[in-house]
């Protein structure tokens, strides 16, 4: 009887795996004694495709049953490997149609070593590691992660309320958090990597917040290509979704999430627990889980193909979303108003969403508007993108709030504080009209600085002033710089806004999938030019010579990732710094080599020197 692939659970995935680099293990599994299947490829296919996978699933048996899992021993190149060959099968599966072999894939995801190993990972690396849920619980050392990703089970799993806590919003008010246990976090992040391939295939083309390999940059580079020409729909309905996170049906989500529903419904009616009381959560997804974003983008997703389907002439009618703030262009005002305004609340309206009447509102480009920090506006017919006024004041409050809490601070340390937050500012602005802003920024700052070294000395002279805090260069002013070495004359000098220079971003193509085989080259292409940019000196000849690859994990540093520069001969050892004696790790990889306290494999510094 013949055997069709989807029916025997097996899968096409050769040729598709085999374009963006696994390796599927072959073998030959004859079904019965002395018979020889070879020469049939339907056989051989599942065979393949199916090995990797029963070794994921036998690993997961193991965990199951209580066998032991060592953190410090994780091949994570592997993981890496096995779950992108899953979620690869997954977006396939979901342009075919197949969405039952998609729930069996998202199944085999969530039970695998490697999607739970990798779940632990992010949660005990990203920011809020350090924060705990109800239960007081974080996991800091390698056993605790260790026994975290065999607890990962969804028999009998019932997630814990969420702790309540409130954080400032730019306009003065707070924000409710709510903030998940290191469990729940973990689970939420096992079951979004089986999320989010497809959460990519159904996403709008102008959707560019909380999704892979998209920023903010992307979306501001959209509204330039829509308000560039003149023949472009001059007025913008700027919309506002009144409380998009707390509001969002938990019956929509349930019924239209692509994921394990019993699973969904235990997060969202978890409840959270505000001054020792528990409260019920009736409608929304909380602000502080790692799966709410893309549960949002999700919600909002399809309104973009609602509006070119209603309007279906060209440019009459554009949307350019980030995350729950979003634009609409049109050729005028009572078609905003009047027309695609009722069709976007009919849509939120089915969601449990709605407009906030008190912010949307509709403008003409020639006023301009604020979006995403940004402020667009045409002057005289030509378009100008630069940096808000509200972003402009909320970067110098934050340097003034910075030097009066640091008032006898040393200076080399002040200006470790400070220059990340400037150089983070003007990376993110960098790819518009903000030099001359830069320069003025940079003066505003001087004398901020100026003022916070005369309260340090109220009887000193300006002169022992510039002398103690500031440096002179030939062609350049004073600057606010700590002597490091006074024989050598090293300096570490406050970061310089106008320094940045400005860069043209290249917008991501609005079709391009991360998680499609097919758009791999491209965006590794985009990677590189990033990368360019925001490194420059050994961390870039190091990089180069690595071909873009962490050796330790052999995964991709990126401008997220970030990388941390390792002395392979160790400096209390005797190493030197030469580039022979260097490598580029991601900082956690570079955290767990020296935790071992062992100088790298032979193997890793092959990989390093030979290109990873």
């Amino acid at each position: 009887m013949a055997v069709r692939v989807e029916e025997s659970g097996g899968s096409e995935g050769r040729p598709v795996t085999g374009r963006i680099g696994v390796e599927v293990e072959s073998r030959h599994h004859p079904t019965r004694k002395r018979a020889d299947f070879r020469t049939v490829p339907l056989h051989e296919k599942n065979c393949d495709a199916s090995t990797e996978n029963r070794a994921e699933e036998r690993q997961s048996t193991h965990a199951r049953s209580g066998s032991t899992f060592e953190w410090r021993d994780t091949n994570w190149s592997d993981c890496h490997r096995r779950v992108r060959s899953l979620q690869v099968r997954i977006v396939k599966a979901w342009q075919e149609g197949r969405r039952r072999k998609v729930k069996t894939l998202q199944r085999m995801l969530t039970r695998s070593l490697s999607g739970k190993a990798l779940a632990v990972k992010r949660v005990t690396e990203n920011r809020g590691k350090k924060t705990p849920g109800v239960d007081g619980e974080t996991w800091s050392t390698p056993d605790a992660k260790s026994k975290a990703v065999l607890s990962l089970r969804r028999r009998c799993y019932q997630p814990r309320p969420l702790r309540r806590v409130y954080i400032p919003k730019s306009n003065g008010k707070m924000r409710p958090l709510g903030i998940p246990t290191m469990r729940d976090r973990a689970m939420q992040a096992l079951y979004l990597l089986a999320l989010e391939p497809i959460a990519e295939c159904t996403a709008d083309r102008n959707s560019y917040g909380f999704r892979p390999k998209r920023s903010a940059a992307d979306a501001i580079g959209q509204c330039f290509i829509d308000f560039e020409r003149d023949d472009r729909a001059p007025w913008i309905l700027e919309a506002d979704i009144k409380g998009c996170f707390d509001n969002i049906s938990h019956d929509w989500l349930i019924a239209h999430i692509p994921m394990d529903s019993a699973v969904l419904r235990k997060w969202l009616r978890a409840g959270f627990i505000e001054k020792r009381t528990l409260w019920p959560t009736e409608a929304g997804t909380p602000q502080g889980g790692i799966i709410s974003p893309v549960l949002a983008n999700m919600t909002l997703d399809r309104l973009e193909a609602e509006l070119h389907r209603r309007f279906e002439q060209p440019d009459k009618v554009n949307l350019v979303r980030y995350a729950d703030d979003f634009i609409i262009t049109g050729h005028s005002k009572q078609l905003l108003e009047n027309e695609v305004r009722p069709v976007v609340a009919s849509f939120l309206k089915t969601r449990g969403l709605g407009l906030s009447p008190e912010k949307t509102r509709v403008t003409h480009i020639d006023q301009g508007f604020d979006f995403l920090g940004f402020n667009v506006r045409k002057y005289h017919g030509i378009l100008l993108i630069m940096p808000s006024k509200k972003g402009i004041k909320a970067l110098l409050d934050k340097v003034r709030e910075l030097l009066k809490a640091n008032k006898t601070a040393r200076q080399a340390n002040l200006i470790a504080m400070l220059n990340p937050l400037l150089r983070g500012w003007a990376n993110y602005y960098r790819h518009v009209v903000a030099k001359k802003i830069f320069s003025k920024m940079d003066h505003q700052i001087w004398k901020a600085l100026w003022r916070w070294a005369k309260r340090r000395h109220s009887n000193k002279c300006a002169g022992w002033l510039m002398k103690r805090y500031f440096i002179a260069e030939p062609g350049r002013k004073w600057w606010f710089a700590a002597r490091l070495n006074e024989k050598k004359r090293e300096w570490l000098e406050l970061y310089r806004l106008s320094s940045t220079s400005i860069i043209r971003h290249v917008k991501v193509k609005a079709e391009a999938n991360p998680f499609d085989p097919e758009w791999e080259l491209y965006f590794e292409r985009r990677e590189e030019r990033r990368m360019k940019i925001a490194l420059s000196g050994r961390p870039w000849t190091l990089r180069r010579r690595q071909q873009g690859r962490c050796p330790v994990c052999r995964e991709l540093i990126t401008v997220e990732t970030d990388g941390h520069t390792h002395h392979v001969v160790w400096r209390v050892n005797g190493g030197s710094d030469r580039l022979d004696n260097l490598v580029l790790l991601h900082p956690n990889c570079h955290r767990q080599v020296h935790s071992l306290g062992t100088p790298l494999p032979v193997r890793v510094l092959n990989r390093a020197f030979a290109g990873a």
